[in-house]
């Protein structure tokens, strides 16, 4: 006979499962960290680690206890992972240590919350009519790994993440798809895009844990060909992976480009004061106009000044290099409208782009704005005024803004951590008149200093290349500039904390993935079924039925 919980059970369940239950869990979320850059090949360790995880979720028994285990493997996660925020509030922003400190854990015992919902959603409809009581029927019912539960744990972790990246306006770093960049899962995001990849994996882990409970316990009177089938099904999973990376979306367009990338290593500490301020103008102009290209890009803000003051040899000089050259240049500062009064609004942080033969000045302003870095949200001032960091409040621009054309090529520029949104750059691509072929990301991550952040950033750049099928050219004040092929392999990249130029020759691209046609539309709505579909026929739910 099977024992059925009483309602008192049901409340003291959470007491149940020992404080080092859930020390473990936190363990292994601070493990997961190392599945993520700089680790070579994290994603086979995010493999095993997310099995370990399902199989610790699947000692819980009710959804309190589903969700502690699921934030407290967040949190080990979040705050192993995202530590490097604490180098900008207390280095470069000025606040106090304990006060940085404290902001890191908070913020990540919030982002924690996804996981955690993830773990209530698949407690919920994973079903309770199976436990494990063949050996003891007093002991407490366990949930058992099945196929149910599996599809459950994909599309309720897939969710979560997506949710993570929408919340707020955000903040997607992290998601457990970055990890496959090198993984054996990384085909998969062209299709589905990161959180796709994200499904697929918490799918393989589930089966993997199913196809082991089923090894070693009496399932029924099920086939040895239906014990086996969780994990023929998960290798499947892998295997086609792989073979998914091998595919090619999109297809060469136009002629191949020069580029030149510059990494000028300015201080952070010194970028906004005046005598920062010059010595960046004298550095980008000599790095600007050293030597020719299709294509020049410098980082982020570069010339730390107002566009409309920049000094006027200084315009002169790249104008006339970019004429005499035929190069063109993407170069970083801050855009400002002037009223027709003479007073100065909407501040942005913006790319303008100089195009030889012509007096006009394209401009790209920053969409995707950093909180409480480049905008302070409703009622969160007083967090603000404890740091120093500039640039508190700017404007937006447009979600889709025109692309930037060197000879025939058609660019799509994005600035900073804007690169860590697919759905945006794949709407771009879908939304803009001429699709881009090539992707420029120009950013400055010096307010993290010498972190896990560079190698983090680089890696999320690399699944936008797979997600899009085209190369991505970034450039960075201190790391990690790089040129990034189609497929997501970085072709070549400059040290880290050092002042240089990268040079190469991009071929870009033209065609759609599936992710940019349908953009996150095919793991939400995938996910949603399945979910609705496990909810309505759970087994809990069809013995409730029955009875």
């Amino acid at each position: 006979m099977r024992r059925r919980r009483s309602p008192s059970s049901e409340s003291s369940e959470v007491a149940a499962l020992p404080f080092w239950h859930y020390l473990v869990a936190a363990v292994l979320g601070a493990a997961n960290t190392f599945s993520f850059a700089p680790t070579p090949h994290g994603g086979w360790i995010e493999l095993v680690i997310f099995a370990l995880f399902f199989a610790w979720l699947s000692r819980t028994s009710s959804w309190k206890s589903a969700a502690l285990t699921g934030w407290a493997f967040g949190f080990g996660n979040f705050v192993t992972g995202v530590w490097w925020l604490y180098v900008s509030m207390h280095f470069y922003g000025g606040m106090a240590a304990p006060l940085a400190a404290a902001a890191v854990a908070l913020f990540s015992l919030y982002l924690a919350i996804y996981p955690a919902a993830a773990s209530v959603v698949w407690s919920l409809v994973a079903g309770r009519a199976q436990f494990d009581d063949r050996e003891n029927d007093a002991a407490e019912p366990r949930f058992v790994p099945t196929w149910h539960g599996a599809f459950a744990f994909a599309s309720a972790w897939a969710l979560g993440e997506w949710l993570r990246g929408l919340v707020f306006t955000g903040f997607p770093w992290l998601s457990s798809g970055y990890a496959q960049v090198d993984g054996p899962l990384a085909g998969y995001g062209a299709i589905a895009g990161v959180y796709g990849v994200g499904w697929v994996l918490a799918l393989v882990a589930a089966l993997a844990v199913q196809a082991f409970y089923n090894t070693r316990r009496r399932v029924g009177t099920a086939s040895p060909a239906a014990r086996f089938a969780p994990g023929v099904v998960a290798v499947a999973l892998v295997v086609a992976g792989m073979l998914l990376s091998l595919v090619q979306w999109t297809t060469p367009a136009n002629s191949p480009l020069t580029v030149r990338l510059l990494q000028g290593n300015v201080k952070q500490e010194m970028k906004f004061e005046q005598e920062g301020v010059n010595a960046s103008l004298a550095l980008y102009r000599r790095m600007i106009t050293e030597k020719p290209a299709d294509l020049i890009v410098t980082p982020e803000t570069a010339l730390p000044v107002l566009a409309v003051q920049v000094p006027e040899d200084l315009a002169l000089a790249l104008r006339q290099f970019a004429d005499t050259t035929k190069s063109s240049i993407l170069f970083g500062a801050i855009g400002v409208t002037i009223t027709p009064e003479g007073r100065a609004k909407d501040f942005t942080n913006s790319l303008f782009g100089i195009t030889p033969g012509s007096f006009d000045v394209s401009r790209y302003d920053k969409h995707h704005l950093v909180p409480f870095g480049e905008f302070v949200p409703l009622g969160f001032h007083w967090f603000v005024n404890l740091m120093g960091i500039p640039l508190g409040d700017l404007a937006r621009g447009p979600s889709v803004q025109k692309a930037f054309f060197v000879h025939n090529q058609p660019i799509a520029v994005d600035i900073c951590y804007e690169d860590i949104f697919g759905e945006e750059i794949a709407k771009t691509l879908r939304e803009q008149v001429a699709p881009a072929g090539i992707l420029v990301n120009s950013t400055n991550l010096a307010w993290f200093g010498d972190t896990i952040a560079l190698d983090q950033h680089l890696q999320i750049a690399r699944m936008r290349s797979i997600e899009t099928g085209r190369p991505m050219l970034r450039a960075t004040n201190t790391g990690m500039t790089a040129v990034i092929a189609a497929n997501g392999d970085v072709v070549s990249k400059l040290p880290t904390y050092t002042t240089g130029t990268l040079e190469a020759t991009v071929q870009g691209t033209s065609g759609r993935t599936p992710y940019v046609t349908s953009g996150n539309l095919t793991v939400i709505a995938m996910s949603l079924l399945l979910l609705a579909f496990a909810f309505a026929f759970a087994p809990s739910r069809k013995d409730a039925r029955g009875k």
